[in-house]
């Protein structure tokens, strides 16, 4: 039946495979080829080590478990915009439909364009500003395939998804199936770490490698529902195995201090196992782990973009698909050119990988810690709203996914420098801009109906 909040859709477009293959492309990129390391000098024993990444994985199944009620109970490509709009009114949802736009999506896509650049200049550098411009390139690059629609968009993730799994598979194999014995002893890994080693910091980064499976909630209304939550879980499931062998490669051919002094993990650990041939090729393999993340990251960002021009009419402009590809044609463009521009002060700052993540971090968990309290909120307003799929456990399970953002809350503004100050300071100073946005409404600017973008 065709209700306000129930608006009619067309069949949905993906099954469990491809929605997985999207949660595992944004979730497994380059970072579990850089974060290692630092997981490592900071957990001071195999054992921790180990527990920190099966700990990661409890704690990201907890939140997609929290996400698959609220993707089937409200389907809707504008995701987790939609979630926070129906739980707490209509400046929340837009408030974070601008940070979606200005910082965290636009952020994100940035950081794997730095990373692909830092890998393909290693394989053929071209001169000063080498990597920025592999990373402008492969923007430019990754949206035009996106803009041809969602079919081009799918496939092109599918097959980078695969090319992934069996690049990171590999190094696993690499490193489980070699003979070189680890490096540096455990015993001192204390001494690589420069400092006593801390728990806490090191969830900080393991949560950082395992951040993205969220995005899925902007395909919800692309999959069935009984798919969805197939695919959270199935995602999940999968790539916390894939982290555990990976990172027990690492300790088999490198050693926990190995790891932990290690500027290039999955490079190191092929050299030494395999030669520098090899150790080449693992740097394509992290560069096309960053274009899949990229990839599925572009697909749903223009998808909450284009709901945020839908919502507020200031941004009407972005909420205008391109109805024969099925592609939200101006949301796309706008966030290929201010992912360019952070590119551009990325290049500017000389460390841009960092500068970014520091530019994303508190806004993307504040976000989380609001997504997850709606889930509270939204049972409590919607008794009788239809539920496919309720969080096993409840209350318990959503308090400990909201505890830990909190947590990420405080660690991602007590570790991180300036940029993250900066990132806070974009969310704000969207308000005004939000509040202009709202008085036209008011004044009677409304936007036509249109096609809903698959």
């Amino acid at each position: 039946m065709k209700t306000r909040d129930n608006p009619p859709t067309p069949p949905p477009t993906l099954g469990v495979f491809d929605a997985g293959l999207i949660i595992i492309g944004v979730v497994v990129g380059a970072g579990i080829f850089a974060l290692p390391s630092m997981v490592a000098a900071n957990t001071g024993s195999t054992g921790g080590f180990a527990w920190a990444w099966i700990l990661g994985g409890i704690v990201s199944l907890a939140g997609a478990l929290c996400y698959a009620e609220l993707t089937t109970a409200y389907p809707h490509s504008g995701g987790e915009h939609h979630f926070l709009r129906r739980a707490f009114g209509r400046g929340t949802g837009v408030l974070f439909g601008w940070s979606r736009l200005a910082v965290l999506q636009t952020g994100s896509i940035a950081i794997q364009a730095f990373i692909v650049g830092d890998y393909l200049t290693r394989l053929a550098p071209m001169g000063d500003g080498s990597s920025a411009i592999y990373a402008a390139s492969t923007v430019a690059m990754m949206t035009g395939i996106n803009l041809l629609g969602i079919q081009h968009g799918k496939w092109t993730q599918v097959t980078l998804g695969v090319a992934t799994c069996l690049g990171i598979l590999l190094v696993a194999a690499t490193g489980l199936l070699g003979t070189a014995e680890p490096m540096i002893a455990e015993a001192t890994v204390r001494g690589a770490t420069n400092g006593t080693p801390a728990f806490g910091l090191a969830m900080v980064f393991v949560l950082l490698a395992f951040g993205g499976w969220n995005e899925a909630a902007y395909v919800s209304a692309d999959v069935s529902r009984r798919n969805m939550v197939r695919a959270l879980i199935g995602g999940i499931g999968a790539i916390t195995i894939i982290y555990l062998l990976v990172n027990l490669a690492y300790l088999r051919g490198l050693g926990l201090a190995g790891i932990a002094g290690s500027k290039a993990v999955a490079a190191d650990l092929v050299e030494r196992m395999a030669g520098a041939e090899l150790a080449a090729i693992t740097s394509g393999i992290i560069a096309v782990a960053a274009l899949s993340t990229m990839n599925a990251t572009i697909i749903t960002g223009g998808r909450s973009n284009f709901a945020l021009g839908r919502e507020v009419s200031f941004f009407c402009a972005i909420g205008r698909s391109d109805g024969a590809r099925g592609a939200p044609r101006n949301a796309l463009l706008a966030q290929g050119a201010i992912t360019l521009l952070l590119v551009l002060l990325g290049a500017l700052t000389r460390d841009g990988f960092v500068a970014i993540v520091e530019y994303t971090a508190p806004v993307f968990w504040f976000f989380f810690f609001l997504v997850g309290v709606s889930l509270f909120v939204l049972r409590r307003k919607d008794r009788d709203r239809v539920r496919p799929f309720r969080v096993p456990l409840y209350p318990l399970t959503p308090l400990i996914f909201c505890g830990m953002c909190l947590y990420m809350i405080r660690s991602s503004l007590a570790y991180t420098g300036i940029g993250a100050l900066v990132g806070v300071g974009v969310v704000l100073a969207g308000l005004p801009l939000l509040w202009f946005g709202r008085t036209r409404a008011k004044a009677g600017a409304s936007l036509k109906p249109e096609p809903f973008i698959p």
